[in-house]
């Protein structure tokens, strides 16, 4: 029946479907039964991912189990139900019975449920209207999430109530569904039905069957077979209610596949969903060709479409007759039928397969048996060497000629591999489940061979996939049991069909092979694989396995046990495969012997007779003699004399050549701030492997391969990026030879320069080195492993460097990995750990664009986008008749290796090109189409600029004897054809540097304007603008820049062994090209290669609106006459795929569209060149193709010899031509030919008159050659639209974890693969990560390495030195703060006392003499520039004197700050780590964090009028701080030292600091600060941040403030410490008194330090010997707080000062500020408290602000003492969170956050104003500061009559002078008898303030009065105590209270007016 839910896939074991195709084979009326394998295992055919992620296929009606299969494409074929029974009832509505059974009519009956049966509603497509109703046995119904349901049907007839109905089918038989399709529970039982409140059944909620979204959309099978896309008809029979959405409109869903992407719960179907794919919840094996397509990992809508899917049925049914069409003659509607895939080259449903797996071989080859002897003449016969892959059981001996055969263990390697899958499996405890029988995997094998074209080669990779596949399939239910979660309650029985046996087998395997015509022989033996073997060879010699490619040889007679091997005998398939066996070593070795014994002779021998002339070289030489002399001096002259734009000095010059200036890009930068981020992480990370915070400067080595080239480019970037300047490496003026220091280059040399890398970081331990190794990739040979130490001391280089013990242990050693293939360091030993792994960003996310650049980068990803239908210019091409060339002289020359072959072929191409293009026009058939296009191009481009600007072609030879070879010919042709003037042959070796002829150096030197006599290029960048052929050798390339003047990448010649992931991209990766973007893209040539919606191409025309040069707008809205440019008979290309045929009437004229400057140029119109010969070979499909795309209005993109007609009836103005593309995949077939049946690209454009290639070169990539075996592997994609590659191994020096894996998925980010190869890659024994074996534990992971990762070209090399550069800036940064630097304000209004201290140099101030001086009540710290000024009766102000106030909206201005180097005395923040102050700080490694202890101290204070209880958090190591009660440990008191004590060991004073929200960013660590001196250091926290300052600071000691201060201001905190530490004063006195110590002996200070002070100042003076002299010099510089402290403690009479205190440091202090050493005046910030003289002076707990100043008040108030040491300055860090910042007003009501004004902070009584959730003391002291104009309006801007505080000192904004005055009897106050003031500000007055107190004073009329209280009562209290009424009037409404909820208590004012 068919199942409802994803995670439940149907039971079919292979062999039962196996036996039921072979009987649907057998019965079938077609000749060739189609191999069934196809069905079950292999990929959907390309086309079929275009549609991926469309609706999902409804094809439930083939998927049943026990029911037969349509094509829902063939002609209808009604659903064959059986004859109803006689007379009985048959109408719609009705069961059999007769009984009713729609909704409609038994709503209202009573009916007959059973328990666990419900009622739901079935549809019948007769009756549209009406829902039949049916009990249906719950357990077979979803759950709500569409699971759960069982396979199968249970129901009851609710009419005639027959019971146990068992099938669907019956049942529906029974209720009259009559369908015309197979029935099924998911599509017909719809609604659940529902009792409504009357009783009646009423239609309830859908069915939530899974998937059925996007089920009923789908019109009957059938019925649109020839169309692909369905009409979504919602009127059909098969409608969906209006309910569903449609198809494609739930983007939550992903289409088609029920698990999506990584997130999948079932382990069985991981991220690349290898497992059988889910389709709703079925998996039939018929059905995975369509599900591999459809698996799209990402829910992506596209257009909906039904997919051929015939196939013979599963089991046999009543309802399947011979006479249906089956598999093998199902409809060929669509794009051909299964037969025409299966064939076709460019289609088969195996994606362009490449070679067999890894190369290297370490499986001896076990033989038994007698021996089997080779053939003598075996190669020579057969054109080949066979070879032969050892399966099961046992091989036997070979004899005789055994050069001529390969043997291989390679498959029996996999066949073991697939036999070990189970395991993965053990941990569910699954032993039951047995692995895939050997019979089945050789029989999987004959399906795999059978359907491989004949140009595919068998991979290893697909075969493990396929059993993989395989034994997921037959063993579904087995393993889910294991996987789900909750077991299933009844998990279904697997169906028990006996699996093949051996003696089937050969039986099996022959039908299989029987449909392939020949291409896989099947032997059978009876005693040994020996017979099999000899009769093979047998074969072979009498050329009758001439066609046959495959020989499976099977021996299965030996009790029950097989014995097999697989022979490859097709010539094509054995030559890659023999040679992809050969490592790269013995691949060159192969090479060179060849070359060596002259056997290419033959070779050279055999191209001579193709030529009718005779011998090239002969033609050669004739030409050479007829044409000396003149050809060249005209070919010179023309290309100097071209119309060219003079300069000044008369030389040629051409605007397209401009040299760019180096400069970051957004991406660059990106990258870099991304790994110094990774660096800050590991710093920051506990584990202490970095200490940023101890480094000053950074250093840094790069170590690149040996090349000569990549070195001198590395040079070139570090001397242009100024990093060696900006690190302060380097001095202005550095040589390449300081340059060079910094760069290494891994050859012989290298370990010297290492070493003195090694010593200079260990002599600089201050000194970050970042080891920077780049091309990351190359070189992993282990030193360990390395057998070639003794030869060759290169390799291995990188791991006895990079990995040496020295590097890994040196703290100051950073490793950066940097490389564009990192797969070879993702393996399970990796040493890098995936948090230190740096990708590229992608370029857009989610559609925008992250980095904006005006550069667009063209990797390996557009490269294959250009291939696709849809894209104009496909950029990647292979050379079909070069591929037809090579294979016919691999058979003619079978000994040769194929690179020698195809190096020979590719330069005689090259060479018949230059003839052909010099004149010898006889020679372009001995050349191919692809080759003269290159050649053309190459000689044209330079006369087409000015100054003779070419192109580059690059040829990738990678075997150097071959290089110089092709090097040594292609300069013979050309001396020979004299044109060495025309462009220059350069031959690469990795070791040597660049050699460039003479005439070109000069031109090169004239471009550059280089006036250096001895420069010669010595980078390919250099080579920008030369028309050169650059052979590029050496087996890999090195991370090498080409310029952009590369116009095309030849790869034709790139080694088979390049099958690997990283050697593939990085071949492909020397294309890798930035493209301007600044000239949009869409409008040029290769617009719709960079359009990534194929559906939305913008015209291609309008590249004249947007290039053009020359020529009026009226020209170019004109018909223009285009013809092609003269230069571009090699294009002979047919139409690009995308353009169908349909599109008739529109144009396809990118480049051709009128070029700039039109035909008037001097183009000629061109006689049509006669069809190229590749045209000849090219698939009859191909050229059909071609004749139907040649409509007269297609602009044919061929050459004019294909399609003459001149275009000229298009009108080219941009409206008129739209490019409409069909995304059609149909039309992908012609990407498996040539690049001839493709078009053109960029570079085949010819380059007009007066335009130089640099141009173009600018805004299109090279265009890439490659062989088509890579042209196939690269170009074809897997089930997720992966390109096949990437799922390729990654790297020749790691191996397959197991075979037991997932597929690589397209939508995986490069994290994911990283993750991905991280956990199924293990490193070769070779490799040198193979002994780090902690596999996947962290501490394996080395803790300083980094890898960055990035596509080849993209940049890399700037984004790391620009990362240098920004963790220079960083450190120094690091070793920076930003401290304020505001200078002090109010100084003109201080006083000029005529008191002076004789001595300016006085250590200490003089108690007497300091008595004497007057307070300066003026406030002159800079941060209360806005506070209220104080009076006194000294200062008369005029109000012109105060200094310009800032705005209230400019108070939040960031104030200044200078950033200033920390000093070795600083404070510090969590952030900093270092040796001395780890163990200050409780981290240490080797220690468990310290402990600590909680310690309640209580003590009772009268003015709270409750006891005060205090927690201390006391950790272990300072507990010698405190005392403790002997007995019971209680805390009893901190320790006080004794005045007298004269120790300069420890700081006398313990030091409190109050902190909140600063747990990370306060300065707590004084460690270096005290210079290491003994200190106590007491934090004052609030209760709710305990937790965390203890986390961050475990070693500190925590006064925890009560929990009634949380919401409470910095007051709070202060008046605590002060009243805690005269407590703790008492106690220590009576404790130390009964040793014998006096009361006043003990310490009475302490100090109050604010938690952003940061470094510490004193000022030197020098009087110049003259003591009493006024006159003096001075410097400051920075001392440590325990110099200060220290001092200050031995101050003569110190106890007689109450408090002291330090100036702000600011870098303006001039020296007015410091003549006089000590002034008494306000302190702030850090200060010095005599807790005993102050004992009667508290702080006020309830303010938040300007508490300092009102205690300084109250302190001079009374009497003592405050002095300020101005010499000492303390420097405050600008801090931006925590402090008084953390107190944010918002609205008690509402959760949005409105800003509210101060204005908002008070209001009536009663009002309705909206709450504030803040304290009423804060609101009011806010609303003072801004608002307090309000109150006082007579005081705004009048100093002359201030306010009058009483005891308080309240900030009422600048604008309002205050006068404080003290209402304690015998306080000292200010003679305020010359005061006449203009208001009166009572603030919560005491008993103090009374009657008589307040007549002293005198007010102006109409002065306010403001009265402070708690309540409303005690307010009238206060105006009647105070006898107010008397002068002041009181109105109702001018009562206000703060804007707090009654709970929160708000403040009351009354104000009044003075009458």
């Amino acid at each position: 029946m068919g199942n409802s839910y994803a995670g439940q896939l149907k039971t079919t074991r292979f062999e039962e479907v196996l036996h039921n195709s072979i009987e649907a084979s057998l019965r079938s009326n077609s000749l060739v039964p189609r191999p069934i394998f196809s069905q079950l295992y292999l990929e959907a055919e390309r086309h079929l991912s275009a549609l991926e992620g469309g609706s999902r296929v409804d094809h439930e009606e083939e998927e049943e189990e026990g029911e037969g299969g349509l094509d829902p494409n063939c002609p209808p074929n009604p659903y064959q139900m059986l004859p109803p029974p006689e007379g009985c009832c048959t109408t719609d509505g009705f069961c059999q019975a007769g009984k009713d059974l729609r909704l409609a009519s038994i709503s209202n009956e009573p009916i007959d449920v059973p328990a666990g049966f419900l009622l739901v509603g079935a549809k019948s497509p007769s009756l549209p209207d009406h829902l039949l109703v049916c009990a249906v046995d719950k357990r077979f119904l979803p759950d709500d999430s569409g699971h759960n349901a069982l396979l199968g049907f249970s129901g009851n007839c609710v009419g005639c109530g027959k019971k146990g109905f068992c099938y669907f089918t019956e049942f529906s038989n029974h209720i009259n569904l009559k369908l015309t399709t197979q029935p099924k529970k998911q599509k017909h039982l719809k609604y659940y039905l529902v009792r409504s409140a009357q009783g009646a059944l009423t239609k309830g909620p859908l069915i939530c069957w899974k998937g059925s979204e996007f089920r009923g959309r789908q019109t009957p099978a059938g019925s649109c077979s020839g169309s692909l896309f369905p009409p979504l008809d919602s009127s059909g029979p098969l409608a969906a209610s209006s309910s569903e959405p449609t198809p494609g409109a739930n983007p939550s869903v992903p289409m088609g596949a029920q698990q999506a992407g990584p997130a999948s719960d079932h382990p069985s179907l991981t991220a690349a969903a290898t497992g059988p794919a889910v389709f709703n919840g079925k998996d039939s094996p018929k059905h995975q060709q369509l599900v591999k397509s459809k698996l799209s990992a990402t829910p992506r809508p596209s257009a909906p479409g039904i997919l051929t899917n015939s196939g013979p049925p599963k089991k046999r049914h009543k309802g399947w007759s011979p006479e249906s069409p089956s598999a093998a003659d199902g409809s060929y509607s669509q794009g051909g039928g299964n037969r025409a895939k299966y064939e076709s080259a460019s289609m088969s449903y195996m994606p362009q397969v490449g070679l067999v797996g890894p190369a290297s071989v370490t499986f001896p080859i076990v033989a038994s048996g007698e021996p089997v002897s080779v053939p003598d003449n075996l190669l020579k016969i057969c054109k080949a060497k066979p070879v032969i892959f050892k399966g099961h059981g046992n091989f036997p001996y070979l004899c005789g000629n055994l050069n001529d055969v390969v043997v291989s263990p390679l498959l029996y390697t996999c066949y073991q591999n697939a036999q070990s899958i189970s395991r993965a499996y053990e941990q569910y405890g699954a032993s039951t489940i047995q692995p895939i029988s050997e019979e089945t995997q050789l029989l999987l094998t004959v399906y795999y061979l059978v359907q491989l074209a004949a140009d595919q080669v068998p991979m290893m990779e697909d075969l493990e996939q396929i059993f993989l596949r395989s034994w997921r399939e037959s063993h579904l239910t087995e393993i889910r049991q294991y996987q789900q979660a909750p077991p299933q309650p009844f998990p279904p029985a697997p169906s028990a069909v006996a699996p093949v046996t051996s003696a089937q087998l050969p039986w099996l395997a022959g039908l299989a092979a029987s449909s392939c015509n020949d291409s896989v022989h099947i032997i059978e033996c009876t005693y040994s694989l020996a017979e099999g073997l000899s009769e093979m060879f047998r074969l072979l010699i009498e050329g009758k396995l001439a066609k046959t490619n495959y020989v499976v040889i099977i021996c299965a007679c030996r009790n029950a046990a097989i014995d097999s091997c697989i022979a490859v005998t097709g010539k094509y398939q054995a030559r890659i495969l023999s040679e992809s066996l050969l490592t790269p070593a013995e691949y060159q070795k192969e090479v060179n012997y060849e070359l060596v014994t002259g056997k290419v002779d033959s070779l050279g021998a055999f191209f001579s007779t193709l030529c009718p002339e005779g011998d090239i070289d002969i033609l050669l030489d004739k030409f050479h003699q007829e044409n000396q002399g003149h050809i060249s001096s005209s070919l010179t002259a023309s290309s100097v004399t071209k119309s060219a734009s003079l300069d000044v000095g008369g030389a040629p010059t051409c605007t397209s050549y401009t040299l760019e200036p180096h400069h970051i890009r957004p991406f660059q930068l990106a990258v870099a701030q991304k790994l110094l981020s990774h660096v800050c992480s590991i710093a920051d990370s506990s584990t202490q492997n970095l200490d940023l915070g101890s480094f000053e400067k950074v250093d840094f080595l790069i170590c690149i391969p040996p090349s000569e080239v990549t070195y001198q480019q590395t040079l070139f970037h570090v001397w242009h990026s100024g990093v060696l300047l900006e690190l302060g490496l380097e001095k202005e003026h550095m040589t390449k030879q300081r340059v060079e220091q910094y760069v290494l280059k891994l050859d012989a040399e290298a370990q010297t320069k290492f070493k003195s890398f090694l010593q200079n970081s260990f002599q600089n331990p201050h000194t970050l080195f970042v080891l920077i190794h780049d091309h990351a990739h190359w070189d992993l040979v282990s030193t360990v492993h390395n057998l070639y130490s003794q030869s060759d001391p290169s390799v291995g280089l990188v791991d006895r460097l990079l990995n040496c013990r020295e590097v890994k242990e040196a703290p100051n050693i950073v490793t950066l990995h940097v490389t564009s293939f990192p797969y070879a360091l993702q393996t399970q030993h990796t040493l890098i750990s995936p948090y230190n792994e740096i990708h590229w960003p992608a370029s857009y996310n989610n559609g925008a664009d992250l980095y904006p650049e005006n550069k667009k980068y063209f990797g390996l990803s557009e490269f294959i986008e250009s291939t696709l239908s849809g894209h104009s210019l496909p950029l990647l091409r292979y050379d079909s008749s070069f591929e037809a060339m090579v294979t016919a002289l691999g058979k003619r020359f079978p000994r040769l290796h194929s690179a020698v072959i195809r190096t020979f072929v590719l330069v005689q191409h090259y060479a018949a090109a230059m003839m052909a293009v010099s004149g010898l026009s006889q020679m372009k058939n001995y050349t191919s189409v692809e080759t003269l296009e290159i050649t053309q191009n190459l000689i044209n481009s330079p006369k087409q600029c000015p100054c003779g600007h070419g192109l580059m072609v690059l040829l990738r030879v990678p075997c150097s004897p071959l290089a110089a070879v092709a090097y040594e010919r292609l300069a013979h042709v050309r001396a020979r054809l004299a044109l060495e003037q025309h462009f220059e042959i350069i031959l690469s070796n990795p070791s040597s540097g660049i050699t460039v002829g003479k005439h070109f150096v000069k031109q090169l030197k004239m471009w550059k304007k280089i006036e250096d006599a001895e420069w010669r290029p010595q980078t390919y960048l250099e080579l920008e603008g030369l028309p050169c052929i650059l052979i590029f050798s050496g087996m890999d390339p090195h991370g090498e820049s080409l310029p952009r003047s590369l116009r095309y990448c030849d790869l034709r010649l790139i080694n088979s062994s390049c099958l690997v992931r990283t050697a593939l991209e990085q071949e492909l990766g020397l294309a890798a090209y930035f493209v301007s973007s600044q000239i949009p893209l869409e409008k040029g040539v290769c617009g719709e290669a960079l359009e990534s919606d194929t559906e939305k191409l913008s015209s291609t025309d309008s590249e004249d609106e947007e290039l053009a040069t020359e020529g009026s707008t009226s020209e170019k809205k004109s018909p223009v006459k285009r013809e092609r440019p003269c230069s571009h008979d090699s294009t002979s290309s047919p139409l690009s795929s995308k353009a169908s045929s349909k599109s008739a009437g529109s144009a396809l004229c990118g480049e051709f569209s009128a070029q700039p400057g039109g035909p008037s140029q001097g183009e000629q119109a061109r006689t049509s060149q006669p069809c190229s010969p590749s045209e000849e070979g090219r698939a009859p499909g191909d050229k059909q193709r071609l004749r139907a795309s040649q409509g007269p209005a297609v602009v044919n993109r061929h050459s004019p010899g294909l399609a003459p007609q001149p275009d000229s009836g298009l009108r080219t103005s941009q409206k008129s031509v739209q490019v409409s593309v069909t995304s059609s995949s149909s039309q992908l077939s012609s990407s498996g030919s040539s690049s001839s049946s493709t078009v053109p690209a960029a570079g085949t454009l010819v380059l007009q008159a007066s335009h130089c290639s640099m141009t173009k070169a600018c805004q299109q990539p090279p265009v890439v050659f490659l062989p088509k075996l890579v042209y196939d592997m690269v170009t074809s994609t897997d089930s997720s639209g992966l390109p096949k590659a990437a799922s390729l191994l990654p790297s020749h020096s790691v191996m397959w974890a197991s075979s037991f894996r997932p597929l690589l998925s397209k939508t995986m980010t490069s994290t994911e693969q990283s993750l991905y190869y991280r956990q199924w890659t293990v490193p070769r024994p070779s490799h040198m990560d193979y002994g780090n074996r902690a596999e996947g534990r962290v501490d394996s992971f080395h803790p300083r390495r980094l890898l960055l990762s990035g596509p080849p070209q993209i940049g890399k090399t700037g984004a790391y030195l620009q990362f240098l550069s920004i963790l220079s800036r960083m450190l120094i940064r690091l070793t920076e703060v930003d401290v304020y630097d505001e200078e002090e304000i109010n100084i003109n209004l201080r006083e000029e006392s005529e008191w002076h201290y004789l001595q300016l140099s006085d250590p200490w101030p003089d108690l007497e003499l300091f008595k004497t001086l007057p307070f300066d009540y003026i406030i002159h710290d800079p941060k209360y520039e806005d506070a209220s000024l104080i009076c006194s009766h000294h200062q008369a102000i005029k109000s012109e004197d105060r200094g310009t106030s800032r705005k209230p909206e400019d108070l939040y201005t960031r104030r200044q700050t200078a950033r200033m180097r920390l000093s070795k005395y600083a404070a510090y923040n969590t952030y900093h780590h270092c040796e001395q102050c780890h163990q200050y700080m409780g981290f240490h490694p080797r220690y468990q964090l310290y402990e600590s202890t909680l310690h309640a101290f209580a003590f009772s204070y009268s003015m709270l009028g409750e006891e005060i209880q205090l927690h201390f958090i006391i950790p272990k190591s300072k507990e010698h701080h405190f005392v403790f009660s002997q007995p019971g440990g209680q805390l009893e008191s901190m320790r006080l030292p004794l005045v007298t004590d004269k120790s300069h060991e420890y700081i006398k004073s313990p030091t409190f600091t109050p902190t909140t929200g600063r747990h990370e960013h306060g300065l707590f660590n004084l460690y270096h600060a005290m210079d290491g001196a003994s200190h106590l250091h007491v934090l004052v926290v609030k209760e709710y941040e305990m937790a965390i300052y203890k986390k961050y600071w475990p070693n500190h000691i925590m006064l925890v403030l009560p929990s009634i201060f949380n919401s409470a201001g910095v007051g709070a905190a202060h008046f605590l410490i002060k009243e805690l530490s005269y407590h703790n004063l008492e106690l220590e006195r009576s404790r130390q008194e009964e040793l014998g110590i006096k009361p006043q002996d003990i310490w009475p200070f302490i100090v109050i330090s604010d938690d952003s002070c940061v470094m510490w100042n004193v000022v030197d003076i020098d009087c110049g010997g003259e003591r009493s002299s006024r006159e003096f010099s001075w410097s400051e510089r920075n001392v440590s707080l325990k110099y200060i402290m220290q001092h200050i403690e031995a101050s003569p009479n110190i106890t007689h000062y109450a408090l002291i205190g330090m100036r702000k440091w600011s870098s303006k202090t001039g020296t007015g500020e410091v003549r006089e050493p000590f002034s008494r005046c306000h302190v702030h910030d850090f200060i010095v408290l005599n807790v005993d003289l102050t004992q009667n002076v508290q702080y006020n707990q309830n303010r938040f602000l300007c508490d300092d100043v009102d205690f300084n008040l109250r302190v001079q108030s009374a009497g003592l003492l405050l002095c300020r040491f101005n010499r000492f300055s303390v420097m405050k860090k600008q801090i931006a969170v925590g402090g008084h910042r953390s107190f944010h007003i918002t609205s008690k009501v509402s959760d949005n956050p409105m800003t509210i004004v101060p204005a908002q902070y008070i209001c009536a009584p009663d009002s309705k104003h909206t709450f504030l959730a803040a304290p009423a003391q804060l609101l009011l002291e806010k609303f003072l500061q801004h608002h307090s104009h309000h109150f006082f309006p007579l005081s705004l801007k009048n100093h002359g009559h201030p306010v009058l505080l009483v005891d308080c000192y309240l900030n009422l904004g600048s604008q309002i002078s205050v006068c404080y005055v003290s209402s304690r009897p015998h306080s000292l106050n200010i003679s305020c008898s010359d005061f006449t003031f203009s208001g009166l500000l009572l603030y919560l007055c005491d008993s103090f303030v009374g009657a008589s107190f307040l007549k002293k004073f005198h007010f102006l009329k109409g002065a306010t009065l403001c009265v402070i209280c708690q309540d409303r009562n005690s307010l009238r209290q206060t105006v009647v105590r105070l006898e107010l009424e008397d002068e002041w009037q009181f109105r109702l409404r001018d009562e206000f209270q703060t804007a707090n909820a009654k709970e929160d208590r708000p403040l009351f004012f009354l104000t009044g007016r003075h009458i």
